[in-house]
This record gives C-alpha cells, structure tokens and sequence, in this order.
C-alpha cells in the first residue's frame, strides 16, 4: 500500500495476486453502453478479480425521485459481497476500473457505508497495471463464500430534503462533482434540465487523477480543498451519486473526513 490506506500501486497488488485476504473486484462500466463493462470483463481482467456491474449491483432500481443511480439495497449488496468471499471487516477489498476512479470510487464509498473500511482502489485501473507489464486473463474466477452482515453509517448520506434544509447553512458547503461546463449548465448530456444546484462550488472530479488515471500527490489533493477545510460539513453530489464518490475519496486522501455523498444528486434534486 502507498501513503494513504485508500489506493494500492499495480506492483503492491501483483505482489499479492494470490493473497486469500484479498478480493479484487472490476467495476469497469460505460453510461453509453451498459453492457460494455461486463463484456470487457469476460473477456479480459486481472487475474482473479470478480465483476460488480453498476446498473445491477452497485445501485437499486430507478423510481421517481432518488436519481438514476440510487444506493443499492445494503442486505442485496451485502449478500452480493459474501457470494466473491468478502469477510466483514476482515478482506482487502481492492476495486478498479478503467475511468479515473469513476466506478471503483462508487464500491470503494459504498463498502465504507456498509462499515467495511478495509478497501482501496488501484491506481491507473486496468490501463495502469497492463502498461506496468502485468498479466490478464479471461478465466472467471469461481464464487467464494464470505459472510458480511453491514453496519450502516447513515450519517454518510443525505437526502433531498436535507440538502435543500442545510445547504444555505454557513458551516455547510455544497460541492458539484461534475465537469464544468455541466455545472455552468452550458451542456447536459444526460438529465431532463441543466444547471447546478444553488450554492453549490464546483469542484470536477477529474481532478483528482491526472489524464492516464494515477492519483495526483497527496500534497495536492491537500491543496485542492485547502478552502473548504474548516467547512462541518462538505455534501457531495454529482449527475447521479457515482462520480462524487472520486471527490469524497480525494477528501479522505486530503484528511479531511467531513464529506457527505447527496446520493440522488443532480438527478433526484430535478425531480421534485
């Protein structure tokens, strides 16, 4: 593992490809196409790593309001995460993806919503490590069974109504996670309404790794969100709770631990 506990280099995990305390997981996803992960995962992963898909698994259906993405059920998850052989607070969880965090962010977030803190993502994802020269395969690693009972922390996420109660309050900072053209409602290639939410700091998640998807140094992660450090509380939001996640892990890199994920995001605040 690196300077912080959040994010494993591609040499610290092929070190320890065959470490039973450890569970890989690929998260790969695309908006555009929502089989493509999948399919890149059947044919072509790291060795052992297990598939989580963000549609089906990482999220629960959309209804009405809670966005496009809404948080999966934790005892569906839950049982999702013992079928790949993830003990409850005892597995290194290590996700990756091949998006600059985007989808390993979202498992990363949601195992430490679950109270199983002991996950990481890997650094580069899966362009990082096949450049480092390390191998892939096409052979689907068999189920393990694991036993994980969540303990949620609610106090993680917000909702609706909180965000619209709290986020003129002077201890509370609004962060938009989106890239700045969606903030500035200049574009909006994916929900029914552009703009932001009123208040809100626009801070794009792309920040966080630089354009091959290595994370940028602690120090600027540090210095990214220098200003919002005496905030109580920083709620995070993004289209539809995925991407905030990259900010909230920055955060954590930064030590700053009072972030909160607005998990329906842009796409539930449009809905009422």
């Amino acid at each position: 593992m690196n300077n912080n506990q959040f994010v494993v280099s591609p040499e610290w995990l092929f070190a320890h490809l065959n470490d039973f305390q450890v569970v890989i997981v690929d998260c790969r996803f695309s908006l555009a196409d929502p089989q493509l992960g999948k399919k890149q995962y059947q044919e072509s992963h790291i060795p052992g790593a297990y598939y989580l898909d963000l549609n089906q698994d990482l999220s629960s259906p959309v209804s009405e309001h809670g966005g496009r993405h809404p948080l999966p059920h934790p005892h569906e998850l839950a049982d999702k995460l013992a079928q790949i052989g993830i003990e409850f607070q005892k597995t290194l969880v290590v996700a990756y993806d091949d998006s600059r965090f985007a989808f390993a962010s979202r498992l990363w977030w949601l195992l430490r919503y679950l109270g199983h803190d002991n996950v990481a993502v890997l650094d580069g994802g899966l362009t990082g490590w096949q450049k480092a020269g390390y191998p892939v395969t096409n052979e689907i690693p068999v189920p393990k069974m694991g036993t994980f009972t969540p303990q949620l922390k609610d106090e993680q996420v917000v909702d609706y109504t909180y965000v619209k109660n709290f986020k003129d309050s002077p201890d509370v900072t609004l962060v938009d996670s989106r890239e700045g053209d969606r903030y500035r409602g200049e574009r909006e290639p994916i929900d029914k309404i552009a703009g932001h939410i009123p208040g809100a700091v626009n801070y794009p998640w792309q920040e966080v790794t630089d354009a091959s998807g290595f994370l940028l140094p602690q120090s600027e992660q540090r210095q990214r969100w220098k200003q919002l450090e005496p905030t109580k509380e920083i709620l995070v939001y993004c289209g539809s709770g995925v991407t905030a996640c990259v900010n909230l892990l920055s955060l954590e890199i930064a030590g700053i631990y009072t972030g909160k994920l607005y998990a329906g995001s842009w796409s539930d605040w449009i809905s009422h």
